[in-house]
């Protein structure tokens, strides 16, 4: 059975609405040279919140490689029946239904979703913003936004990442990686 003119349309919709990851996730100017309408959305969360460009696409990076829908693994129920997630995150930010909640109450609006780059941006550059005010975290220390970010607030102030070697070797890795996509960036960021 052919699908008709009506199926076909929704599935090139629908196709087109599913976004993938950048060919070169590991260059920012290559990752906005192929993706224009990212650098937008980034210069918009920069303007609006004050956070650099570079420790949100670190982090970012870090939580979902740049994948529309990426989750968090599944639990399993006697090692083979698939039995929920580890997680509620979901999306770019990898951001939990109750943080997601938040941001959309305080500056989202209802229509956010966690699988569009522009308004996973802004949750992150939110989530930055609000981690400097509640912490005392500079904007531009991607090692300390990132132990926030996988903590929360509380958290961190509790210090729970001592007692995880293997976070705060991720959050060195976020930091090299904020730092290198900064350097990137100042060498394109004029083009």
């Amino acid at each position: 059975m052919k699908p008709g003119p009506l199926a076909l349309t929704l599935l090139i919709l629908l196709g087109g609405c599913a976004t993938t990851p950048p060919s070169n996730p590991e260059n920012l100017c290559e990752i906005f040279r192929e993706k224009p309408d990212w650098r937008e959305s980034a210069l918009d969360m920069r303007e609006k919140w004050g956070v650099p460009v570079q420790v949100a696409f670190a982090m970012m990076y870090h939580e979902s490689s740049f994948r529309h829908d990426a989750q968090p693994p599944r639990y399993y129920f006697l090692g083979f029946v698939p039995w929920g997630r580890v997680s509620s995150a979901y999306g770019y930010a990898q951001a939990k239904d109750e943080a997601w909640a938040d941001y959309k109450k305080e500056a989202g609006g209802w229509t956010s979703s966690r699988d569009d780059m522009a308004d996973s941006l802004d949750f992150m550059g939110w989530y930055i913003s609000k981690t400097q005010q509640i912490n005392g975290v500079s904007k531009w220390d991607a090692y300390g936004q990132y132990l926030n970010y996988h903590e929360g607030w509380t958290g961190y102030r509790n210090r729970s990442y001592d007692s995880k070697a293997w976070l705060k070797r991720v959050a060195q890795q976020v930091q090299a990686r904020a730092e290198r996509f900064g350097a990137q960036y100042r060498s394109c960021e004029k083009d």
